[in-house]
């Protein structure tokens, strides 16, 4: 003759995790939101050094025009299209020719 078993209630994760998954979701979920908060941070640095390159490209080129030369200096840009591209690859590239076309022209 068996004898009945009774069972402990136990606390319950939400369904499709338990307790230990629950807590290290919580965790990763923290440590995104304290990255993204970081990338929002250099983003915004990032816009305040374009908007500074900016300003001193438009200084350089209101020099160079006023003493009668050319706007843009094309072998210039392809040193720092060169640089880029050095240091960040192809997509550095794109990203030289962006900040290039970014600060051409304000004069």
């Amino acid at each position: 003759m068996s004898t009945p078993t009774t069972q402990t209630p136990t606390t319950q994760a939400p369904a499709g995790r338990t307790a230990a998954t629950g807590a290290r979701t919580d965790e990763g979920a923290a440590l995104i939101a304290g990255a993204r908060d970081r990338i929002d941070d250099l983003d915004g640095r990032i816009i305040g050094l374009v908007q500074e390159r900016i300003a001193v490209s438009t200084a350089i080129q209101e020099a160079r025009t006023a003493s009668g030369g050319r706007r843009v200096n094309l072998s210039r840009e392809m040193e720092i299209l060169n640089h880029y591209s050095g240091q960040l690859g192809k997509p550095g590239t794109a990203l030289a020719m962006t900040l290039l076309e970014l600060c051409r022209g304000r004069v």
